[in-house]
């Protein structure tokens, strides 16, 4: 089993920046790829950024690429999601999953086993 815990969500005006980390415990070695998603209100879950955490490959979607970074600590077991230039339509709970899929299931949501109960980002126009 593995356990995340995220943190670093809260509220900020448009243009602002955030930090969100991801705390994974338990059997860790079991992951390779460790991503964040979000989930706006009557939105389905969707995937932020993800990042194999053996050949450090990153994917980011489409509308946050550029402004947002995930980066590891893979001494410590956690995953970060710098956000800057933040935006209204970015407001969104924001979770972090782990799976212990590499390569190009990095990217498929439904392989993702193991899921945090989320941090809510809110930004203000």
């Amino acid at each position: 089993q593995v356990r995340l815990v995220e943190s670093g969500g809260g509220s900020v005006q448009a243009g602002g920046s955030l930090r969100l980390s991801c705390g994974a415990s338990g059997y860790t070695a079991s992951t390779q790829c460790m991503g964040w998603f979000r989930q706006a209100p009557g939105k389905e879950r969707e995937g932020v950024a993800l990042i194999d955490t053996d050949s450090r490959t990153t994917t980011y979607a489409d509308s946050v690429k550029g402004r947002f970074t995930i980066s590891q600590d893979k001494g410590h077991n956690t995953v970060y999601l710098q956000m800057n230039s933040l935006k209204p339509e970015d407001t969104a709970m924001y979770y972090c999953a782990a799976t212990g899929y590499g390569g190009s299931r990095c990217t498929r949501l439904t392989d993702y086993h193991y899921w945090g109960t989320g941090t809510q980002v809110t930004v203000s126009s």
